[in-house]
C-alpha cells in the first residue's frame, strides 16, 4: 500500500497534510533484506495508477526485484493513513482504503508460482489472508506441501479490523501450522487465540513449525526450534536447506511418505533461546515487527546461531524504531555483527537513539571505551 504519514501529531481529523511513503508487511521485509545485501523479490498486484507506479519504483529502488508485480487496470492501489501516535495507545488511528484493491484480487492462477517459490525463503503475512477469499486461497496454496516449496516464513500479523467474520484467528492458526518459521507476539497470541501461558503454551498450540519466534515487546523475544527425528535444521550450524515436504518427496523430517500424503509428526520442543530487547529512544513503532523479522531472516540465511538471529532481529527493529517512517535502512552488516557479538553485560548496556546506524566504526569504538 501507499502510506500517508502525518506531518504533525494529532487526530486524523486535525492533521492538515501528510507525507507519502510505502507500507506493507511483506514489502517492508523485502526492502530491509535487500538493503542488508540479500537478493529479494516482491510479488504482488497493484493498480495501473500513479500510486502503483510509486510503489513499484520505490520498492525497486531498495534493490528488490519487482519484475513479477502485476498491474491491474480495473482496480486501484490500496492506501492508508495513520496518526503519528504509538499504535499501542488509544489515540492511535489508522484508516485503510484497500477494499477492492488490486492486491485483494491476487489468486494462485494469475501469479507465477514458479517465481514465487524460487527463493530459499518465502515470507508471508496473515494480513494478506484477510484481504479476500482469493487471497486466502492463495495463502493456503503457498503453505501447502509441494515438492518445490521453499522454507515458509509466516508473520501472524493479527489485524482484527481486516477480517470480515470471526474466523480470522482460526485461519491464522491454520496457516501458521503450515509454515516453517513463525513470528507471533505474545500479546497477539492472547488476543487471537486466548493463549496466556507464554511461549511454551504458544508452542503447544503450534507444534509443527520448525522455528517459532515469540516477540515479547520491550522484554525481548524467544526462539523455540524443534527437533524432528534425529536432526534439526535450525541448530547452530549452517544455513537452512530447502524444504521439500509432501507429495512423494518425504516429510518434513525426511521420512518417506506415500505420494500425495503429507504428515505432521508432533515434535518434541527444545529449550528456547531468549534475548532481551535493546534500550531504544523510540521515534515511531510502525514497521518494527517487519524489521525484526527481516533481521532474523537475514541472520538465518547467513547460518548464524539462534542467539545471533534474535539479536540481529532486535538491531534491525531498533533501526526502524529510531526513525519516523515504516522503513529504515538496517545497520551495516559489520556493525550489526559487532554488536550482536557483545557479551550479555555489554548487550544489556546498549542504548540506541536516532542516527545510531550512521555512526562509523571509530565512533562505536570510542563509545564502547567510555561505557563503564
Amino acid at each position: 500500500m501507499v502510506t500517508f504519514l502525518p506531518t504533525r501529531p494529532g487526530r486524523l481529523a486535525d492533521v492538515p497534510s501528510f507525507d507519502r511513503g510505502i507500507g506493507g508487511a511483506e514489502s517492508n521485509v523485502a526492502c530491509v533484506l535487500a538493503a542488508a545485501g540479500h537478493t529479494t523479490r516482491w510479488i504482488s498486484r497493484v493498480g495501473a495508477d500513479g500510486f502503483g507506479d510509486h510503489l513499484v519504483e520505490a520498492i525497486g529502488g531498495y534493490g528488490v526485484d519487482v519484475s513479477h508485480v502485476r498491474r491491474d487496470p480495473a482496480r486501484p492501489t490500496g492506501i492508508y493513513f495513520r496518526t503519528a501516535g504509538d499504535r499501542s495507545t488509544d489515540a492511535h488511528e489508522v484508516a485503510y482504503y484497500r477494499a477492492g484493491s488490486a492486491a485483494s484480487a491476487m489468486t494462485a492462477a494469475d501469479l507465477d508460482l514458479e517465481a514465487v517459490r524460487a527463493g530459499r525463503i518465502l515470507h508471508l503475512s496473515g494480513i494478506t489472508a484477510a484481504l479476500s477469499a482469493d487471497c486466502l486461497a492463495l495463502m493456503r496454496e503457498l503453505t501447502a506441501p509441494h515438492p518445490d516449496r521453499p522454507l515458509i516464513s509466516f508473520d501472524v500479523n493479527h489485524r482484527p479490523g481486516l477480517w470480515r467474520d470471526a474466523h480470522g484467528p482460526e485461519v491464522l492458526l491454520e496457516l501458521a501450522r503450515g509454515a516453517d518459521i513463525v513470528f507471533v507476539g505474545e500479546d497477539e497470541a492472547e488476543q487471537a487465540w486466548g493463549i496466556t501461558g507464554g511461549p511454551s503454551s504458544i508452542r503447544e498450540a503450534l507444534p509443527e513449525p520448525e522455528m517459532l519466534v515469540v516477540k515479547q515487546g520491550a522484554r525481548g523475544a524467544v526462539a523455540l526450534p524443534v527437533h524432528r527425528g534425529q536432526s534439526c535444521r535450525w541448530g547452530d550450524g549452517g544455513p537452512p536447506a530447502r524444504a521439500k515436504p509432501g507429495v512423494g518427496e518425504g516429510g518434513r523430517d525426511g521420512t518417506p511418505q506415500a505420494p500425495g500424503r503429507a504428515t505432521h509428526p508432533r515434535p518434541a520442543p527444545v529449550q528456547g533461546t531468549c534475548e532481551p530487547a535493546l534500550k531504544v529512544d523510540v521515534v515511531a513503532t510502525t514497521g518494527a515487527g517487519d524489521a525484526f523479522a527481516a533481521g532474523f531472516l537475514s541472520a538465518t540465511l547467513r547460518g548464524l546461531p539462534v542467539r545471533d538471529r534474535l539479536r540481529h532481529g532486535h538491531l534491525t527493529a531498533a533501526a526502524t524504531l529510531t526513525t519516523p517512517g515504516d522503513l529504515a535502512p538496517p545497520p551495516p552488516r559489520t556493525l550489526a555483527d559487532r554488536l550482536a557479538a557483545l557479551d550479555d553485560t555489554a548487550w544489556g548496556r546498549l542504548r540506541l537513539g536516532p542516527g545510531w546506524t550512521q555512526a562509523d566504526e571509530d565512533e562505536w569504538a570510542e563509545k564502547e571505551a567510555r561505557t563503564p
